[in-house]
């Protein structure tokens, strides 16, 4: 007969949470952010057709030129921005701190 000893560490999870107060600031703050990012493409769109506009009227083709690169760098961050979130929303995780015990076997 065979004798181990057999322990079983119980790992708990840990999920940091903010406190009820901070919630409220930090969803604040994350929105002042949105809204910037928001005005910040909006002023980068206008730019960029006005350059463009300026550009055909007073025949500077350098001009057009920076217009059509000002939106074409815009779409790319625009659909650049949300796929790097998602991925480092997801190698981030759950953002629990705690490991899964791996299965020991059973005693017999």
């Amino acid at each position: 007969m065979n004798n181990y000893l057999f322990v079983r560490i119980r790992v708990l999870e840990i999920c940091p949470t903010l406190p009820d107060a901070a919630t409220a600031a930090v969803n604040e703050m994350s929105g002042y952010v949105l809204g910037g990012v928001a005005i910040l493409f909006g002023l980068a769109i206008i730019i960029g057709i006005g350059a463009i506009l300026v550009g055909r009227i007073f025949g500077i083709p350098h001009v057009t030129k920076a217009g059509v690169m000002t939106l074409v760098v815009t779409a790319i961050v625009a659909i650049a921005l949300p796929v790097v979130y998602a991925i480092v929303m997801g190698l981030r995780g759950t953002g629990c701190i705690g490991v899964v015990p791996s299965a020991a076997p059973t005693p017999q």
